[in-house]
């Protein structure tokens, strides 16, 4: 049997700016350091820097970040969705 695989998104929209950030994380241990991460930096009220050391840079001022509205989410993704995205990402 074929154990499922879930993909979590974070999305942080703002009035202002409209979408900030669309991230979507395979791994549910680094989303949660992510979602760690943006509520250490609401409940601090410091500025929301990250970078991954190769490809994804990311900083939100606390006035914007606390200012917009941050949606989780959770679903399945099937094999074949699993896949299409390894290929996308190999060409």
């Amino acid at each position: 049997m074929i154990k499922p695989t879930f993909q979590h998104t974070i999305t942080i929209m703002s009035e202002k700016f409209g979408n900030i950030l669309s991230e979507s994380f395979m791994d549910p241990i680094q989303f949660k350091i992510f979602l760690k991460m943006v509520d250490g930096a609401l409940n601090l009220k410091e500025d929301l820097s990250y970078f991954d050391g190769n490809t994804f840079l990311v900083h939100i001022p606390h006035k914007i970040l606390k200012e917009s509205l941050v949606i989780t989410n959770v679903k399945e993704v099937s094999l074949v969705e699993q896949v299409r995205n390894k290929i996308e990402t190999l060409v």
